[in-house]
């Protein structure tokens, strides 16, 4: 197919935007909020049934029940010699309050002033239906595309459950992989997040009664509260992140951004006890060139010689748990950091679509946020992110997208899919 024909049907975006508004307003009457999650499988089943329409085989699993993922698989005509794409997207969407002030009912999305209005319509719905409307339109128009494309629409980003990873580990892979997720048609790439739990355990357990002999001269007794030694590693983690903020930088990022959260803490049995127990909950952001395994290796060694000067924490050294796959389930995440290659053959091929579109130079940068972009890299996957709608919506009430931004996004994806499709893996090499 000439580049004349494939301009022709870029113009018909414009004249069939109806249908993807349509589309998006779909996907958006779906209640798929996280928490509570375990609701996407009506949402799931009719994107299934949207690929199965525009020729993708269908692979949906449960990750969780009630929560499946689907990846949809249309086979090239020439897999072994050109370049293959996943395109990626979650299902879910940011949790509702009961006592927001929406201009409408969240679920039912509302057309006006040039934008669509519900929740999941910036993060990340309106993404999900742009990449489906720009196949189906590559399929109705009779394309045969060269490369493999995979979509995957998963569960749980919104709630650190790595649906995108569960894909990784039942053998999806390709040459590239495009998070369609919130990036205001910028390319961006991403820090990475981890949670984690410090623990403060005493051998032995005391009666109230017993504090004054483990504080005052002549007590004789060896022993602390658990909560109060957990201020020494409290006050260390500060050390740490303050260091961190003089030590790292990344291009993109403003100072500092690297940080390590005391998020939650948990301690004592009732007022009766010596508490002889402590729990830390901290979240750390680190930047795109960190691992979240040299990151939590880092921090281990710090407050492991914090405890080690004081004398009974280094008779009752902190223990560490680290990431978890679900924040619901078992209270802990993982985000992976994702940087992006600018030379990489497909992310040029992005930029070059945007330009065509846009008639500008696109934006490249981090994000504000996390997605998951970073089990690419970790599966060392090349990726990027992007995708319409902004933070400034995205989890808001009243969360919208602009019509115009879907329309230019879904052109970019037709061009985008389309050339990476037909470019030979060795030459690109």
């Amino acid at each position: 197919m000439s580049d004349k024909v494939i301009n022709e049907l870029l113009a018909t975006v414009d004249e069939r935007q109806e249908e993807l508004i349509d589309l998006l307003k779909k996907l958006i009457t779906y209640k798929t909020p996280a928490p509570p999650a375990r609701n996407t499988k009506e949402a799931q089943a009719f994107v299934a049934r949207y690929l199965e329409e525009i020729g993708f085989s269908i692979d949906m699993w449960d990750v969780y029940p009630g929560d499946p993922n689907v990846v949809g698989v249309q086979k090239g005509t020439d897999s072994e010699t050109y370049n293959s794409l996943i395109i990626n997207g979650h299902i879910d969407v940011a949790e509702i309050a009961p006592d927001e002030k929406w201009e409408v009912d969240p679920f039912t999305p509302l057309v006006k002033d040039g934008f669509i209005t519900g929740r999941g319509a910036a993060d990340m719905k309106g993404g999900l239906a742009g990449a489906l409307f720009a196949l189906r339109m590559l399929h109705e128009s009779g394309v045969e595309l060269p490369g493999d494309v995979i979509f995957q629409s998963v569960i749980g980003e919104e709630v650190g459950e790595a649906g995108t990873l569960a894909c990784c580990e039942r053998g999806y892979t390709a040459d590239f992989a495009l998070v369609t997720d919130t990036s205001d048609l910028e390319i961006h790439g991403q820090g990475g997040v981890i949670t984690g739990w410090i623990t403060v355990k005493s051998a032995k357990t005391y009666h109230d009664a017993m504090r004054r002999n483990m504080i005052h001269a002549g007590g004789g007794l060896f022993a602390a509260s658990a909560i109060e030694k957990m201020t020494k590693i409290i006050n260390g983690l500060k050390e740490l992140e303050n260091h961190w903020a003089v030590t790292k930088s990344y291009p993109g990022y403003p100072p500092g951004i690297n940080t390590i959260n005391p998020a939650v803490i948990e301690g004592g049995r009732h007022a009766a006890f010596i508490a002889d127990e402590c729990r830390l909950w901290i979240t750390v952001h680190f930047y795109p060139d960190e691992t979240y395994e040299s990151v939590a290796n880092d921090i281990e060694q710090y407050i492991l010689k914090v405890a080690a000067a004081d004398p009974w924490l280094s008779e009752n050294p902190p223990t560490f748990e680290w990431g978890g796959a679900s924040m619901i389930e078992d209270r802990g995440e993982i985000f992976p950091s994702l940087e992006v290659d600018p030379y990489h053959p497909a992310v040029q091929a992005l930029a070059a679509a945007h330009k065509h579109i846009q008639s500008i130079e696109v934006t490249s940068g981090v994000s504000q946020s996390v997605t998951d972009g970073g089990w690419f890299a970790d599966a060392g996957i090349p990726a990027a992110i992007y995708g319409p709608g902004d933070y400034l919506n995205a989890h808001a009430v009243n969360e919208r997208v602009a019509i115009e931004q879907l329309l230019i996004y879904t052109k970019v994806f037709i061009r985008f899919i389309y050339n990476w499709s037909h470019s030979n893996k060795e030459k690109e090499a």
